[in-house]
């Protein structure tokens, strides 16, 4: 029997991380966003923002930890794991920017498919900004549009969370996964 594999996804600034660690606390397993290291490790190659300076080779790093991620999510022991974004993300993020990419990346999307995409609003009132989140709650709301089309234009059908508290989301998430 194949791993469940459930996406909680959203633009910055939508409480996605605070969300996957208090399912976390509730004992699922999770894996965690991968954008923060790879903008990190860039740093110590000594590129500052690495999806302004390249983005494609920033996406394709992201790529590449998603895909492992869903190897390992694939492979684990639990039958159901939930991951911070997936794979289709990269692409939302690449179409959102207008930045062209390798159909590589589309034929992995299709590739690697998940069982459930809980897709989180931007919240402005949560909304922060810091060395690795670049993006102003404007940029934030056009993400999310289109993160939401790219999900749809693979064919998922996105269950919209709720602005609640954290507690409430995560029972609302489970609520629907029949978990709760």
């Amino acid at each position: 029997m194949s791993t469940k594999k459930i996406v909680i996804a959203g633009g910055p600034s939508t409480g996605k991380t605070s969300v996957i660690n208090y399912i976390e606390e509730k004992g699922f397993k999770c894996f965690h966003e991968i954008s923060r290291q790879v903008t990190l490790q860039a740093r110590e190659e000594g590129i500052e923002q690495l999806f302004l300076t390249d983005p494609v080779l920033f996406s394709k790093r992201i790529l590449e930890g998603r895909i492992s991620q869903f190897k390992d999510a694939e492979n684990h022991i639990d039958s159901l794991v939930f991951l911070d974004r997936g794979i289709h993300d990269v692409i939302a993020y690449l179409d959102c920017f207008g930045t062209e990419y390798p159909e590589e990346f589309t034929t992995t999307s299709k590739q690697y498919t998940y069982d459930a995409i809980f897709l989180l609003p931007p919240w402005k009132e949560i909304h922060t900004s810091d060395n690795e989140r670049y993006e102003n709650y404007d940029e934030a709301v056009k993400i999310h549009k289109h993160i939401k089309q790219t999900y749809e234009n693979f064919g998922y059908n996105i269950i919209d969370v709720p602005k609640l508290s954290i507690e409430e989301r995560v029972i609302f998430i489970l609520e629907k996964l029949n978990l709760n």
